[in-house]
């Protein structure tokens, strides 16, 4: 029995039964029968429904937003935008899809040759709690629209936010299983994976969980996409707008408690800017109100479970122990509820813990660095490259810098974010394949070349 948990107060909200091994087959299998008709459909068809439900997340955006911060913390501001936002993707595929799934014409020689893009079937998607719905609905609007059918198995402390995605999803007329649930073990997934029915796997999560998904889908011989852990540099030179760089460089790591995998973490400051960027950064940082999510004057709510609040404040111990200097936070707010203290760590240096692994939560790590070419080498010495963002006047020369990041995402003079149109996913253990964009609703889409003699 899976319990879902306020994590601002610790009151239990609701439980849920685990399926069993029968129950999921039974699901995989109605799921399978609806993609049978599925499949068939046209574009028009696929668009209205989809269009449909963007309606129904603009409609709902402030009921379904409150469900987002009673189950796992966020405030209640960025909950409302969040499911907005869910209906935006939807829009965009179902005026964008049938355009980039339309068939491509290749002049080899032949009569006439091209190739066409048709559905897989059962996409399985592993998802994470910390975006219930935005996770979500950027795998289901693209393989939906691709004529897929789509099975979710969520984070199960916000296995409420699924159960209503599967609501409004029905409420939007597409038919009944093409979109279901899966309330199951992460055991139960190899399970899913070994069914000749589920044809891929997509997985937003840890590099743990992200090996052990890959694994079993290569083994299966399954298409996976894969989207993992993060440490993106924030990497400031000496022409930077210092004011308006700590404005985004704590919003970065304080929006949702910092839980964010494409979220500024590690710091990195010219030697120049070091001093006030540290300064200024301390002093925004520890003007944030941090409280009741659904508080319209709160800035920062509670980590979304206490056991990742408690690992946050192991890393952070192990890395002032290695020498990082407390400039601020480092402690766990007494009181109800998994809050933690917005933290900045100063003097980082690249052998300790917070430069080498993802924290996961509202802590700032910054690194000085002597000059731009140290910058660069400082921000590709990580085994992750999800998402980077470089602030200078300098345009130019910071688009140029932007070629040398290793990273799947880099933006200039801004914070990094995933956008509908843009591709979304990252380098080295960050995972690989892209979400978003007419990437992502290629990703599970079998290619087949016609040829007409």
């Amino acid at each position: 029995m899976y319990q879902s948990v306020n994590p601002a107060t610790g009151e239990f909200i609701a439980e849920y039964p685990q399926h069993s091994d029968a129950e999921m087959n039974q699901i995989i299998e109605q799921s399978n029968q609806a993609w049978a008709g599925w499949k068939k459909t046209s574009f028009t068809e696929r668009r209205t429904l989809l269009l449909n439900l963007a309606r129904l997340f603009e409609e709902q955006a402030e009921t379904l937003g409150k469900v987002v911060t009673q189950e796992m913390g966020k405030i209640y501001s960025e909950a409302v935008a969040e499911v907005k936002k869910s209906g935006t993707i939807c829009e965009y595929y179902a005026n964008q899809g049938e355009e980039m799934l339309a068939d491509e014409v290749i002049e080899a020689g032949f009569g006439r040759s091209y190739t066409r893009y048709e559905p897989m079937g059962i996409v399985l998607a592993v998802m994470p709690w910390n975006f219930p719905f935005w996770q979500a609905i950027r795998f289901i609007a693209p393989n939906l629209m691709g004529g897929n059918a789509c099975l979710l198995k969520h984070a199960p402390n916000v296995f409420g936010c699924a159960l209503e995605i599967k609501r409004v999803v029905e409420e939007a007329g597409f038919p009944k299983h093409l979109f279901d649930c899966l309330l199951i073990e992460p055991s139960q997934v190899a399970l899913a994976l070994e069914d000749p029915k589920v044809k891929a796997v997509t997985l937003t999560g840890s590099e743990g969980a992200g090996m052990a998904v890959a694994q079993k889908a290569g083994k299966e011989l399954k298409k996976a996409v894969m989207e993992l852990g993060g440490s993106d540099p924030f990497i400031v030179l000496d022409d930077a707008d210092l004011d308006r760089c700590c404005q985004t460089s704590v919003k970065a790591r304080c929006y949702n408690a910092g839980q964010v995998c494409i979220s500024a973490k590690r710091m990195i400051v010219v030697e120049s800017q070091y001093d006030a960027f540290v300064k200024r950064h301390q002093q925004i940082m520890e003007e944030l109100n941090i409280g009741d999510p659904m508080l319209a004057q709160t800035d920062m709510g509670p980590m979304a479970r206490a056991d990742l609040r408690d690992e946050l404040h192991r890393q952070v111990q192990r890395s002032l122990s290695e020498g990082a200097r407390l400039v601020t936070g480092g402690h766990l707010i007494d009181g109800p509820g998994n809050f933690y203290a917005p933290t900045l760590l100063a003097d980082v240096t690249p052998e300790m813990t917070c430069f080498t692994e993802e924290l996961f939560g509202p802590v700032s790590c910054v690194i000085k660095a002597k000059d731009t070419e140290e910058a660069i080498k400082l921000a590709n010495q990580s085994p992750y490259g999800l998402g980077a963002s470089i602030w200078s006047q300098d345009v130019a020369k910071a688009e140029q810098l932007a070629h040398q990041i290793e990273s799947g995402l880099v933006f200039v003079n801004g914070m990094t974010t995933s956008h509908p149109a843009l591709p979304f996913g990252g380098v080295k253990r960050s995972g690989f394949g892209r979400e978003c964009s007419h990437h992502g609703i290629r990703e599970f889409q079998q290619v087949k070349t016609v040829v007409i003699s």
